[in-house]
């Protein structure tokens, strides 16, 4: 099945396609649905959302053709696989995304300090982000892991053309208690995540001490995760901005099938980018859902309150 990632996509009707498809052809996702007994859905809002744990134990998959495997962090114990069907489309993905917020990735220099994804291996983010190293045509762009010096040297000396620089939340913290930069080509851009290595903060803070250390007026954010196909950029204050096939919704902590468009809740989302894994996924991450298709995310669950849907699916 083929998916259309451009801006005219009817959302609802691609959604629906998507799901008779999965349903029918994801082992794992219709035995979720079959155990909440729905088998036919006609809207948006019928649509079950399977829990993100089942990556950690279950293939999650519509065949058997798998070019890439990608895996989450390890910093919970089991790390989430994601089955990569056609890399082509991950590529396009999030060059789309890319491009549609930070324009072409040509002539920029594209920098990335995420030590302990480069350590682990299988990472979907390192994937990206070596992709637009190579795209940026730059012999400046390339990955850190922990000389900060060099790092800070590049950063400082370079006066001509625009850097973005990719950092776990710790590591950017590591750099700034050493380094102090301001530098108006800058484009700070936080994957978040302590990774164990640090105590986690909230995002305010975070971003406080950052735009210090960096000398910068705001600093970014990409929202990704190991199982989704897409990304989001927040550009200010935390607010993340879908493309137009992503679509994110929120859930009521207490009852997972009450799902709502707008409000806090539990972040629940349809990638439709994500074809031949599961499109319709229930996170871990508290936030809130506006109006317009943007989101912020306030926190996470901890593992007493996703528990329960594990316990039952496995029965």
């Amino acid at each position: 099945m083929n998916i259309n990632l451009k801006s005219n996509v009817n959302f609802e009707i691609e959604a629906l396609k998507i799901f008779n498809y999965q349903y029918n052809n994801n082992k794992v996702y219709n035995k979720y649905c079959n155990f909440l007994k729905i088998r036919n859905v006609t809207k948006l809002e019928e649509i079950p959302f399977m829990p993100i744990q089942f990556f950690k134990n279950h293939k999650v998959s519509c065949n058997n053709k798998h070019s890439h495997v990608f895996k989450s962090s390890g910093t919970k114990g089991t790390r989430s696989k994601h089955y990569i069907s056609d890399i082509k489309l991950y590529v396009e993905c999030f060059e789309k995304i890319f491009k549609s917020n930070y324009g072409n990735v040509k002539g920029k220099i594209i920098l990335g300090l995420l030590p302990s994804y480069v350590e682990q291996g299988y990472s979907s983010l390192v994937f990206m982000v070596d992709h637009l190293i190579k795209l940026s045509e730059q012999t400046k762009s390339g990955f850190y892991l922990n000389n900060y010096k060099k790092l800070y040297d590049l950063i400082n000396n370079v006066n001509e053309k625009k850097i973005i620089l990719f950092g776990v939340s710790y590591a950017l913290l590591d750099f700034i208690e050493k380094y102090n930069l301001s530098s108006k080509n800058l484009t700070v851009i936080e994957t978040g995540g302590m990774k164990g290595r640090r105590k986690e903060i909230t995002r305010d803070e975070l971003h406080e001490r950052l735009k210090i250390g960096f000398g910068t007026e705001s600093i970014h954010s990409e929202y990704g995760m190991t199982e989704l196909l897409s990304q989001a950029y927040s550009k200010k204050n935390g607010i993340f901005k879908t493309p137009n096939w992503l679509k994110v919704y929120c859930r009521d902590i207490n009852n997972p099938l009450n799902i709502k468009s707008s409000g806090k809740g539990v972040l629940n989302f349809i990638d439709l980018a994500n074809i031949n894994s599961c499109s319709f996924i229930a996170t871990e991450d508290i936030g809130q859902v506006y109006s317009n298709d943007s989101f912020e995310v306030l926190g996470r669950l901890d593992e007493s309150d996703i528990r329960g849907c594990n316990l039952m699916f496995s029965q």
